[in-house]
């Protein structure tokens, strides 16, 4: 389905969507490497990145998530994106050029069942937008840099990895 350059899995979706949690376990069933990339501005930047959002606000936060995204270079990882990634098509395009991107497509009523930290949470939303509001503006982005959308609704994250993991195909013949 990919070319050898195209070796990563870059996961992307609603914050609360499991990108985290099954990046993970993705990893371990494919011998692959984790990052987190809002680890990876946390530790760069020193401070959380509700801390980010709060003292600098939510633009800032989305220009490090750029920033990192496009310095960023790994090949047979799987990559756990922060929820605002998509915002950025340089980073996509940069992101896609080394690997699969997947949706992990939660719907809205399970997403508000797993996060109780919507204003703490360390968002790149504007003031007083809602999770609601967040859905229904970035759900167009996430469908357009797809290549692979997984119907998260309903499964474990074990069966969300078996899902992209059959329908991959390349996984775990590294």
């Amino acid at each position: 389905m990919m070319g050898q350059r195209r070796s990563n899995v870059i996961l992307i979706g609603m914050p609360g969507s499991g990108k985290s949690t099954v990046g993970v376990v993705l990893a371990k069933q494919t011998a692959r490497g984790f990052i987190d990339t809002d680890v990876i501005i946390q530790t760069s930047q020193g401070r959380s990145l509700q801390d980010i959002v709060d003292r600098d606000g939510y633009m800032v936060l989305r220009r490090l998530e750029e920033e990192t995204l496009l310095r960023i270079s790994f090949s047979n990882h799987v990559i756990a994106t922060g929820g605002s990634a998509v915002y950025s098509e340089a980073a996509m395009v940069r992101l896609k050029s080394d690997g699969f991107i997947v949706f992990l497509d939660t719907d809205l009523p399970t997403l508000k069942t797993r996060i109780h930290d919507f204003g703490t949470r360390g968002l790149a939303k504007s003031p007083g937008q809602s999770l609601d509001d967040l859905y229904r503006e970035r759900l167009p982005l996430y469908r357009k840099h797809a290549d692979l959308v997984v119907e998260c609704r309903n499964l474990s994250h074990e069966e969300v990895c078996a899902k992209i993991i059959e329908e991959l195909g390349f996984l775990g013949k590294s």
